[in-house]
């Protein structure tokens, strides 16, 4: 349990300082480890609501939310993170899933970063809301938030400012995750939650730490790309392990 928690603590900082929870990440490193794959979604989910519930509410109280088109996105995608969370899946699936989800990511993460501070929004910006529920409802599915497949393609249609577009991000996860959760203790009932939280305690305490510590770095030491890059070379590494593993 040491080594995991360390782990965690790495990934939360590394994914807080870029913006996101890491739930994708924390569900591999559980498959790793040989842990039970129906709890890995919902230590997952917990731990990007420890995460990003702080990133949350600091860009609320800045006033950097745009709170219209971040909760259009959220409403469209938390029923389908709901019905992610109650759909049954057997463990291949769910690996070969979340392997895929992870190498995604992290080439998500490489995808250069614009906003409309570099340009007028792109036409395809109106069109964003279609892709909010299938991101939903994979999050719900492997235990992520989704976040991390949403916001590049913000970048990409140019649909805000960068700031913007990590304040939704970091409210898409939080209330992802909240609903796949949801979900998650219907299809498994009260008894797989709290084993999953029995388990997971000590890990959650090590995300609040490396969350709250990612948020210290992005502020005053490493530049944004060098984290990024960071962040995608062990979330690639992980789901590469993870599919040859499967």
């Amino acid at each position: 349990m040491p080594v995991l928690a360390a782990a965690f603590a790495l990934t939360a900082l590394l994914y807080a300082s870029v913006g996101f929870g890491g739930g994708s990440t924390y569900s591999a490193l559980l498959a790793l480890s040989g842990v039970d794959y129906r709890l890995l979604p919902i230590v997952s989910l917990l731990c990007n609501l420890v995460v990003v519930t702080g990133s949350t509410m600091r860009f609320a109280r800045a006033g950097i939310t745009p709170w219209r088109g971040a909760v259009l996105l959220t409403a469209i995608a938390a029923p389908a993170a709901f019905l992610g969370g109650l759909t049954p899946i057997r463990e291949a699936v769910f690996l070969t899933l979340l392997g895929a989800s992870l190498v995604l990511t992290g080439l998500t993460l490489l995808v250069p970063r614009t906003s409309v501070q570099d340009g007028e929004p792109s036409p395809l910006a109106r069109w964003i809301p279609l892709a909010a529920a299938p991101i939903g409802y994979l999050a719900g599915l492997v235990g992520i938030g989704g976040g991390i497949f949403l916001a590049p393609l913000l970048h990409i249609v140019r649909w805000d400012s960068a700031r913007a577009v990590a304040a939704t991000a970091a409210l898409f996860i939080l209330v992802n995750s909240a609903f796949g959760i949801a979900g998650q203790l219907i299809k498994s009932g009260p008894d797989m939650v709290g084993a999953a939280l029995a388990f997971g305690l000590p890990l959650l305490v090590a995300v609040a730490v490396g969350g709250q510590a990612g948020s210290l770095l992005a502020l005053k030491f490493l530049p944004q790309k060098a984290i990024r890059w960071l962040t995608a070379a062990l979330t690639i590494w992980v789901g590469a392990r993870l599919l040859l593993a499967n």
